[in-house]
């Protein structure tokens, strides 16, 4: 699956979960978008992961010990992970482009697709 498609999916996931869930999930997210936001490479990132400690101050945010929030934020990427797989085995991908090009049109190298995601309730 495309990798812009699957990260909808996934946000469509996260907004569906309990409020108290979704509120750790996307409190902890939100700290290390910022603090990818801020590094220039992969280890820069890193650095600021260890310097900043963002599941140490997300547990200090919710008044959580680290290892309480931890074993919640495992539950939920979990739970994430889970939908996501439901989701990826009803992706379905059918090849319409002789019912949809119609003949003598360019370019022929274009191919025409359906996407269907099934009866999907996130």
């Amino acid at each position: 699956m495309n990798g812009n498609l699957m990260e909808i999916v996934a946000r469509e996931i996260v907004h569906s979960l309990p409020k108290r869930k979704r509120d750790l999930y996307q409190y902890v997210v939100q700290l290390e978008d910022e603090l990818a936001q801020q590094a220039a490479s992969s280890e820069e990132f890193m650095s600021l992961l260890i310097q900043n400690a963002p599941h140490q101050q997300a547990a200090d945010h919710f008044q959580l010990s680290y290892g309480q929030f931890m074993a919640e934020m495992r539950e939920i990427e979990k739970e994430i992970q889970q939908q996501l797989d439901s989701v990826l085995g009803q992706v379905k991908w059918f090849d319409c482009t002789d019912i949809i090009r119609p003949k003598g049109s360019s370019p022929e190298n274009r191919k025409y697709f359906y996407f269907s995601m099934g009866d999907l309730h996130t």
